[in-house]
């Protein structure tokens, strides 16, 4: 059934009649078939229309406020109605699928998009599931996948106010990736697991492993890092003055990997330092890594030990490189413990990374991909004025060595314009705020300068995929997460829809 009609407009801004028993949302997808050639479009803004003169209508509707007049007139439906503006998303001919550089016929009529328009869909070999199609607010059956090889290495931001559904489509994501590929995960919040709940520990392939410093449940590991592999380095995303830092590498250099010892017991080094700064340095590494010291001995209450852990960093690195999922409990952690945990695990993955490419050896080892919460918080515009650190060199240098980053944050803008362009695959869920919708738009992979009502207005659940690897701006609906594993668990292999077309070969 045709809802539409063409009427007028230019390349970009389609504009078409609504029928007056239809009814057009944004972001809705529409298809006009010409001369065996189907053009997709896509609504990104509704207008009223009327044959009666503004001033007419005017007083129209001041007789029939003011006086309770019923007012009727001949034909209403044909002299008042709906405009919808459309852009050009792609065609579809015998010779395949491609970007639109063309516009329909005047006078086309325009008809919803179905399920038989996605026919020419098929999967990738390796994939990343990231939901159904969305028309509008209506999901439809084709499934829609990016190459996960890929996405990962070219880093994706997700982004969106709270309640958008970030988190859902995040667990949706890595119970998809298990056994796919390596995922770091830095768990603020401890809800992927499912201590509780449905979670990735309940995934069939077995390939996840949860360190948690808090009553451990079983399967789960205790979290230990031995004081030994701390190095300078890995403070680079915390907030310590120059001469701070210039104190650690001298201990470094002097003592080892018994250089946090030394701070501690103030033993002397070669370099002369101020006492303020190793004072400072002191109180600071004690808050920080809950250490105490008493007749020369040093003490250690929190996750960082003296007498264990000196195989966790390397059995995380390794259980990275065998494709697993390592969900890493920091709920009960201060954020810069959880920031310092996060950069030491990254450095040594990215450092063994670039000893793999040197070897040539690197292809034949899986993607590893760092999700980071809250990710203005290493990669924002203030942390990064003061130097960077290893989350902004993956995110700048990552795709060359199979390193990526998941950033999740719900203020993109507080993110250098260099790094959200570094981000190749968006996923843009509800928001509502202009600033953010703007620093979206200006480093998407696509043209989405059209798009910042159709973001403000989706819903939750509801959000805009916009990447490199993708042909156009893909409208997805995200589904809840116990009914995604419900329905894997029932059809191991659904009829699957991807971006043939859509997705960029």
């Amino acid at each position: 059934m045709y809802i539409a009609q063409i009427i007028s407009g230019k390349f970009g801004e389609i504009i078409a009649r609504q029928k007056s028993d239809a009814d057009i949302e944004l972001g809705q997808i529409l298809v006009a078939e010409d001369s065996g050639i189907k053009f997709f479009l896509q609504v990104y803004d509704i207008q009223y229309g009327s044959q009666i003169s503004k001033q007419n209508l005017e007083l129209i509707s001041g007789m029939s406020l003011e006086e309770n007049a019923d007012l009727e007139f001949m034909d209403k439906n044909l002299r008042n109605y709906k405009i919808a503006l459309l852009k050009p998303l792609m065609i579809l001919s015998s010779s395949g699928s491609k970007l639109s550089k063309s516009m329909p016929s005047m006078f086309s009529l325009l008809r919803d998009l179905n399920d038989k328009d996605m026919d020419f869909l098929s999967k990738p070999k390796n994939s990343l599931f990231l939901g159904n199609l969305r028309s509008g607010s209506r999901m439809l059956d084709a499934k829609i996948y990016l190459d996960a090889d890929n996405v990962l290495t070219h880093h994706i931001l997700i982004t969106g106010t709270t309640g958008k559904g970030k988190s859902v489509l995040m667990s949706n994501i890595l119970w998809d990736l298990s056994g796919k590929a390596g995922m770091l995960v830095l768990d603020p919040h401890d809800e992927y697991y499912g201590r509780n709940i449905i979670g990735l520990k309940d995934h069939p392939s077995g390939k996840t492993v949860y360190y948690t410093s808090r009553n451990p449940p079983k399967g789960a590991i205790s979290l230990k890092i031995n004081l030994s592999v701390l190095r300078p380095v890995h403070f680079g995303c915390l907030d310590f003055s120059d001469a701070q830092e210039q104190a650690m590498n001298a201990y470094y250099k002097e003592y080892g990997n018994k250089w946090i010892e030394a701070v501690i017991l103030e033993k002397p080094v070669k370099v002369n330092f101020i006492d303020a700064t190793i004072n400072v340095l002191k109180r600071r590494l004690m808050y920080l890594l809950d250490l105490d010291f008493s007749d020369s001995q040093l003490f250690c209450n929190g996750v960082f030990d003296i007498a264990s852990g000196l195989s966790t960093v390397k059995s995380i690195c390794e259980d990275l490189e065998n494709s697993k999922t390592v969900i890493i409990d920091t709920s009960n952690f201060s954020g810069q413990i959880e920031l310092l945990i996060g950069s030491l695990i990254a450095t040594e993955v990215f450092n063994k990374h670039k000893h793999y490419k040197m070897q040539g050896l690197l292809n034949e080892k899986p993607v590893i991909s760092i999700v980071l919460e809250e990710a203005p918080r290493v990669l924002g515009k203030e942390v990064l004025e003061k130097g960077s650190n290893i989350f902004s060199s993956i995110a700048r240098e990552g795709r060359k060595f199979r390193t990526g980053l998941i950033a999740i944050t719900q203020l993109p803008s507080l993110i250098p314009r260099e790094i959200l362009a570094n981000m190749n695959t968006k996923i843009i869920l509800g928001t509502e705020m202009m600033n953010e919708r703007q620093a979206i738009i200006e480093s998407a992979s696509q043209d989405l300068s059209s798009d910042s009502r159709n973001i403000a207005a989706l819903d939750k659940g509801e959000c805009i995929v916009s990447s490199n690897f993708a042909k156009f701006a893909i409208p997805v609906k995200i589904p809840l997460f116990k009914d995604y594993v419900k329905d894997v668990k029932k059809d191991s292999s659904p009829k699957d829809f991807s971006g043939v077309g859509i997705i960029e070969e």
